[in-house]
C-alpha cells in the first residue's frame, strides 16, 4: 500500500466514524502533511482519491468539506490509479477460478443442499439484511455466503478448494463487491438481492438456474474489469 492510499485508507476510517462529520472543513494540506508526516503532494492524492469517491468536496480557495457516505462506491482503480493494474490482473485471476469453482458449487448445492443448509444461508441472508449500513460486515458476510454455498454442495474436495482460496476472498472481497455496484450502479440493498436470488435457487433444487445466477454475479465484475483495461 502506498502512503496516498494509507492516507486515503485513515482519512476515510475518520469520515465513517464521525470524526469529520459531514459538512466538516478538514484540516488545511499542510497541517495533514504535518500530521500524516508525508509530503503534500500524497496528501492531495489522497485527498482527490477520497473526491472522486463522493467523501470530499474540494471548494476553491474554500478548503476540503466532508460530505456524508455514499451508496455505490467509485471504479477501485480511482483509489489505486498506480496499482490498479496489478491488482486488477489478480482480481482477474481470482474470478477466473471462482467462477469455475462456485457454479459448479451452486449446482450440485441445489441437487444435495439439506434443511440445515437451507437454514444457514436464510440465516446469512438476514445478517447480511441486518448489516447493510456496516461495509466491513457486508465484506466478511459476503465471504461467509459464497463459502456456506460450497459447503451446501457436499463435495469436500470443492469444500476443500473454496477453503483453500477463502483468504484471497476476503483480501480480494471490498473490491469485488465495489466493482459489483460500480456496475450495476446498485447499493448494498440490490447486492443482497442478488444472493437471495442464488439462494432462492439453491433452497428450490434449480440447478441450472442456481449456476446460471451465479455466472451472472460474478460475471458482472469481470466485465467491469475488462472496462478498463
Amino acid at each position: 500500500m502506498s502512503s496516498a492510499e494509507w492516507v486515503r485508507a485513515d482519512l476515510e476510517r475518520k469520515l465513517d466514524d464521525g470524526t469529520f462529520a459531514p459538512g466538516e472543513r478538514l484540516p488545511s494540506v499542510d497541517e495533514l502533511s504535518r500530521l500524516y508526516g508525508v509530503g503534500r503532494s500524497t496528501i492531495r492524492e489522497a485527498i482527490s482519491a477520497l473526491k472522486a469517491m463522493g467523501r470530499l468536496a474540494v471548494r476553491q480557495g474554500g478548503g476540503t468539506f466532508a460530505l456524508p457516505p455514499q451508496d455505490t462506491p467509485p471504479h477501485p482503480a480511482l483509489l489505486m490509479p498506480d496499482a490498479w493494474p496489478d491488482r486488477a490482473a489478480a482480481l482477474r485471476g481470482l474470478l477466473e477460478v471462482r467462477r469455475v469453482l462456485e457454479t459448479g458449487c451452486a449446482a450440485l448445492a441445489a441437487e444435495k443442499r439439506t434443511a440445515e443448509d437451507v437454514a444457514a444461508l436464510e440465516a446469512l441472508l438476514a445478517e447480511m439484511e441486518d448489516r447493510l449500513d456496516d461495509r466491513e460486515a457486508g465484506e466478511r458476510l459476503d465471504v461467509r455466503f459464497h463459502l456456506a454455498v460450497a459447503a451446501a454442495a457436499h463435495n469436500e474436495t470443492l469444500a476443500e478448494m473454496m477453503r483453500s482460496i477463502s483468504e484471497r476472498l476476503h483480501d480480494g472481497m471490498r473490491d469485488t463487491r465495489a466493482l459489483w455496484l460500480f456496475a450495476e450502479r446498485a447499493s448494498a440493498g440490490r447486492l443482497l438481492a442478488e444472493h437471495r436470488a442464488i439462494f432462492e435457487a439453491i433452497r428450490d433444487g434449480d440447478a441450472e438456474l442456481a449456476r446460471h445466477r451465479m455466472e451472472e454475479h460474478l460475471a458482472k465484475v469481470a466485465r467491469v474489469l475488462r472496462s478498463r483495461e
